[in-house]
């Protein structure tokens, strides 16, 4: 297993180098520039069009489309608001320190650049099924924007896109983190164990397992309707659930804040490092801040893009202006707030812990309960996180089966087997390999949808002059 883990780490190492580091700052910022900030700018409006009715004056929204415009931010925020929030911003101080937090605000400033692109272009280049339901994502508007002279780039990004979802984001990293959380929770020492293959597991872990697995295997057969209508249903009441009890642990400890953001913008930059250290202090920061970021928002990963398209829209902009949200609400809201939680509170520098343990430990130090009630609160938060986050992928993972497959009907249902029983086994890898085969497909699936937002980063510009012209005359008219 070791041997393994070394391999990994080196693969990892590889794809999570400098020049895929600075291709996604550097494709955020080009989007930044050619869209003249429009993120920063448009951001209020982005919130008025999310909690606006359907149809307006100046927008004509009764479009084609399976879900609505919440509905489908709330399923992409089901797949990106998971352990990446919890457990990957923990993973990331614990490798990279303090400064690992501020590499992801920085990808995420960016990143919302390239959210709001990838999702108006999906709108724009979505197509119609054969039995009537929308489709769309990086593979239609590779093939459809840049020409069918590129479809083996799309096909590219859709093959790597079927192993995130079965081996990265959706299934491993997620029933991992759940049941990690419950063992903590019932049964941190291993008192009650069972032995498989050589390694104990906890009959906490084993039960937690189960339930999850037959519970994702109830909703995923229902296909995105069912997805769409549990998200948006859980996706709020969690986020609002883990914001609150984050707040409680930050505002009960306020005059620890100043040196908390003073730790973490200078580790970020390796000022704390030891001499001669502080460049490779600076990049392990930058590489476990921007690939947790990533993990966690997925912005230039082109996943939420698929669940863009089957929003109920004519305007592709409109749904990017909403769909970027998501990235704010992620990164700059919620894994804030677990990153704060944990430098003010100096549990990454505990020893003997990981992953999930890192949060719960700081969680229990901070806020003003019983540990035991804290661990509970966390491990409820975290069971909501990745259950839905398991849900989204299983749909992303289906719509790029359905591309690289025709819509074959067969395929999808060999597809949902593989994919519960991915879930199943995902408790019994250990939590270093899970988040390093997670950050590998993730890269690889990033890599033609960069290449496809630089090639069309001239249609999202005139798209968006477009929509903002059309706006402007509607409100003189």
């Amino acid at each position: 297993m070791e041997a393994f883990n070394n391999l990994l780490s080196k693969i990892d190492n590889m794809v999570w180098g400098v020049p895929l580091i600075v291709a996604i700052l550097a494709v955020g910022l080009l989007l930044t520039i050619r869209l003249r900030g429009l993120q920063f700018r448009k951001m209020g409006l982005g919130f008025k069009l999310l909690f606006s009715k359907e149809s307006t004056k100046k927008d004509s929204v009764k479009g084609s489309g399976d879900v609505t415009s919440f509905q489908a931010l709330c399923t992409a925020l089901s797949a990106t608001i998971g352990t990446g929030n919890i457990v990957g911003v923990a993973t990331a101080i614990a490798a990279g320190g303090p400064g690992a937090l501020f590499w992801m605000w920085m990808a995420a400033l960016v990143g919302t650049a390239t959210k709001f692109t990838e999702c108006m272009l999906a709108v724009k280049y979505r197509t119609k099924a054969e039995d009537g339901h929308i489709v769309g994502g990086p593979f239609y508007y590779i093939e459809n924007g840049m020409g069918h002279g590129w479809k083996w780039l799309a096909k590219i990004f859709a093959f790597f896109g079927l192993l995130v979802g079965l081996f990265g984001i959706g299934t491993f990293t997620q029933i991992n983190g759940i049941t990690s959380a419950v063992q903590n929770f019932f049964d941190p020492n291993k008192a009650h164990a069972v032995s498989m293959l050589g390694t104990d597991y906890s009959i906490s872990t084993i039960i937690a397992g189960l339930f999850l697995t037959f519970f994702v295997g109830l909703v995923i057969i229902g296909g995105l309707q069912r997805i769409s209508k549990v998200a948006e249903k859980i996706v709020p009441f969690m986020a609002v659930l883990y914001i609150a009890i984050a707040l409680i642990v930050i505002l009960t400890h306020i005059p620890a804040i100043p040196a908390a953001f003073a730790e973490i913008v200078q580790s970020a930059f390796g000022l704390r490092a030891a001499a001669g250290g502080a460049l490779g202090a600076m990049l392990m920061a930058m590489q476990k801040g921007i690939a947790r970021g990533i993990f966690s928002n997925e912005a230039g990963l082109g996943s939420a893009p698929i669940a863009a398209a089957a929003a109920k829209t004519n305007e592709p902009v409109r749904q990017g202006l909403i769909s970027m949200l998501g990235t704010v609400i992620d990164t700059l809201i919620i894994c804030t707030m677990t990153g704060l939680s944990i430098v003010i509170m100096g549990a990454w520098k505990i020893d003997g812990l990981e992953g999930v343990q890192i949060t719960t430990k700081a969680f229990q130090l901070g806020l003003p309960l019983p540990e035991q009630v804290s661990a509970f609160l966390l491990m409820l938060c975290l069971i909501f996180f990745a259950f839905t986050t398991i849900l989204g992928w299983d749909y992303y993972s289906e719509r790029c089966l359905d591309y690289l497959s025709h819509n074959s009907v067969r395929a999808t249902k060999i597809f949902r087997f593989l994919y519960i029983l991915c879930v199943f086994i995902g408790p019994y890898m250990t939590v270093s390999a899970v988040w390093t085969i997670a950050d590998i497909v993730n890269g690889l699936m990033a890599i033609p949808n960069l290449i496809a937002l630089v090639a069309l980063s001239g249609v999202a510009s005139a798209e968006v002059k477009k929509y903002f012209d059309k706006r402007k005359k509607m409100s003189l008219a």
